[in-house]
């Protein structure tokens, strides 16, 4: 007499399989079943075990510096309240976390520690820089061999790794301390702070600049010309100073070339 065929439950999905990873409290999704047809329940829960994990893990490698000045165990903790709501978009690990900062920005228990947010910006946006197409940048001789005139009427490239942020808080001071390895002691988060990031070579720069240089930065990066450039930086800042904005502007290589409506 033949034996009745086995019933074996049904197979799940692939978007119940993967929806239920993120879910660390969630239950086994019916039809993850093992070799003999029967529940893969442990199976199942260190593959969850080991995605939470690399995602984690990932994220700290993406925001090192939010990581150092959170602690550990409560970046971890934020890690993972994160990837729960936050499932990858990307088969790249380095593209995961855009959302990151604005999860911290609303995250409750962070709330003293304001700067997170601004804090994995910078990072992210240093990353965003480290992998933007290399170009070589401008070279100061190309600008100053124009005559005054022609000069303040000249529009320039940004470079593709150049970012400016504005900041909320100390964020770019912050940073900067940790990754030269120095105390916050005697920090005050709180003052708003604007960052260059750049990688006129092979380096990553990060560097704060004074609320004129960063308004003259920002409007050549929104094709001002040179003249118009300064002329917005003087208003939102009576200290403002051209010829150290533009010293600025050449030295960290924050961009690549003249305009080619402007290039001769």
């Amino acid at each position: 007499m033949a034996e009745p065929a086995r019933t074996q439950p049904p197979r799940t999905g692939f978007p119940a399989f993967a929806a239920s990873l993120m879910q660390p409290d969630a239950g086994i999704p019916a039809g993850v079943i093992n070799p003999l047809g029967g529940q893969a329940d442990k199976r199942y829960a260190v593959y969850r075990n080991n995605v939470a994990m690399s995602l984690k893990g990932a994220l700290g490698d993406i925001f090192p510096v939010t990581r150092q000045v959170a602690g550990q165990r409560f970046f971890d903790a934020m890690a993972l309240e994160f990837l729960a709501e936050n499932p990858p978009r990307s088969t790249i690990l380095a593209e995961y976390g855009r959302d990151f900062p604005d999860f911290l920005a609303g995250f409750e228990p962070a709330r003293k520690l304001f700067f997170l947010a601004d804090l994995a910006r910078l990072e992210r946006a240093w990353l965003d820089a480290y992998h933007a197409a290399d170009c070589p940048p401008l070279a100061p001789e190309t600008l100053l061999s124009r005559d005054p005139e022609a000069l303040m009427a000249t529009r320039l490239s940004p470079h593709p790794a150049a970012r400016l942020l504005e900041l909320g808080s100390a964020a770019a001071s912050i940073f900067l301390r940790t990754k030269a390895g120095e105390s916050l002691k005697g920090l005050d988060p709180s003052p708003a702070e604007t960052a260059l990031i750049a990688r006129p070579h092979y380096d990553v720069a990060v560097q704060r600049v004074t609320p004129g240089d960063a308004a003259f930065v920002k409007a050549l990066f929104e094709d001002e010309p040179i003249g118009e450039a300064a002329e917005r930086a003087g208003v939102d800042d009576d200290g403002f100073d051209l010829s150290s904005a533009f010293a600025l502007a050449l030295t960290t290589g924050a961009f690549a070339a003249i305009s080619p409506e402007d290039a001769p």
